[in-house]
């Protein structure tokens, strides 16, 4: 009895299969030789199936049903698809062109020998998944609406893989896949409340999939409403007089906030000539004390209106250690901080010196009443204290204290 032996050898997608020989040198026991094959759909694939000895022995392809395609160099089954490559004793090679998902399967190539001898060969199609689509979002959202992103890819086999990204940083979505026939539809969706933040950032899905060079991508711009937000920008940092001062209205919002409007103090700009506007700007061109007020610009959307304020202090022309520089403002501005430590210093020794005055006086006082009730104040009535102060009078004098 004799065994049959089959060797498989793996090389990139392809997996050959070869069995043993039954011993005979001139081939009669010998199997083909085939190779599984994997094609993308839509294009071809190759079947190749050899013998290493063949006694003029004819070789056979078959489709997955069975139907014979070449029958040596003879085509069998007409599908304009199929076509002969190279048919010799030793080699059956045919074509399979514009290849489907349907065509996948086990092919059979067969040695027509007493008896047949046949080995199979596995055609594995990869379904070309199609370009992605975004949807669920539509222009414009409003700040603090809640919208959800479907990307959606089919006809994918295996099942693609979808990436969400947030410009150049990758997000998490939900992911769905369902079969469709032989082939799958994959969904990934993302649900966020938006900001205006998310004004202009852009939201890309990736399909990513073994029959792909280089990933399919779908890229949607964000388009978020908002209401303005508004500030005032100043050219100098103390104003004096005589000096050119420009005043600018920086806004924040979509739509942007127009018109923008100035006033002064709560009515209209008292001086066109110097003062001129000019869009989001308005510059006086001569400072003076009478522009010293405050300034509003105003502007809005369909989403709200927001307002900012300035308040202008114009300075004496010669004010010293006026400047311009920011980086000079804290050398040569005025030093409250220094002022009120002179201040606070001046009100201590004030104090100091009024306390320490109050008490030398009270003290002296004390001493001169003790001095006048010296001998009454150990009597024992009020009869015996009075004699005691008279006979004491004599020595006034000698009591009398005096303050220069």
């Amino acid at each position: 009895m004799v065994s049959i032996r089959t060797v498989k050898v793996k090389e990139g997608l392809q997996t050959f299969s070869h069995p043993g020989f039954l011993g005979s040198p001139c081939g009669q026991g010998q199997f083909p030789i085939t190779q599984n094959v994997t094609a993308v759909e839509g294009g071809s694939a190759n079947m190749t199936c050899r013998v290493d000895y063949n006694d003029n022995t004819s070789l056979q392809w078959s489709n997955p049903a069975q139907q014979t395609l070449f029958f040596g160099d003879k085509k069998a089954l007409r599908d304009n698809r199929i076509e002969l490559i190279r048919a010799s004793w030793q080699e059956l090679t045919i074509r399979i062109g514009d290849v489907s998902l349907s065509d996948e399967g086990q092919y059979t190539c067969s040695l027509f020998t007493m008896p047949v001898k046949t080995t199979k060969a596995f055609l594995t199609v990869l379904g070309v998944p199609v370009r992605p689509e975004i949807t669920g979002f539509t222009k414009p959202a409003m700040e603090g609406d809640v919208i959800t992103l479907t990307c959606t890819t089919s006809g994918s086999k295996p099942a693609a893989v979808l990436r969400w990204f947030r410009n150049d940083k990758e997000v998490q979505g939900t992911k769905e896949v369902n079969a469709t026939g032989k082939s799958f539809t994959v969904r990934s969706s993302l649900q966020f409340q938006v900001d205006r933040r998310d004004d202009g950032v852009a939201y890309t899905c990736s399909v990513e999939h073994v029959s792909l060079s280089n990933p399919y991508m779908t890229t949607e711009v964000l388009e978020v409403h908002y209401a303005p937000h508004l500030k005032i920008t100043h050219s100098l940092i103390i104003p004096q007089e005589g000096q050119y001062f420009k005043l600018e209205c920086v806004s924040n919002g979509n739509p942007i906030p127009e018109p923008v409007l100035w006033s002064k103090d709560g009515g209209e700009l008292p001086d066109i000539e110097r003062m001129i506007v000019e869009g989001r700007e308005l510059t006086i061109t001569t400072l003076n004390k009478t522009d010293n007020g405050t300034y509003r610009c105003e502007a809005s959307n369909h989403l709200g209106t927001s307002s900012a304020e300035y308040i202008l202090f114009v300075y004496a022309k010669d004010l010293p250690g006026a400047t311009t520089d920011p980086n000079a403002l804290g050398q040569h501005g005025p030093d409250h901080a220094l002022i009120g430590g002179v201040v606070a210093v001046v009100v201590f020794i004030t104090l100091c010196l009024i306390i320490v005055l109050g008490r030398y006086l009270a003290r002296h006082k004390g001493t001169y009443l003790t001095h006048e009730a010296k001998g009454a104040e150990d009597a024992p009535d009020a009869d015996t204290a009075i004699i005691n102060a008279e006979g004491n009078h004599v020595h006034a004098e000698e009591k009398k204290e005096y303050f220069i």
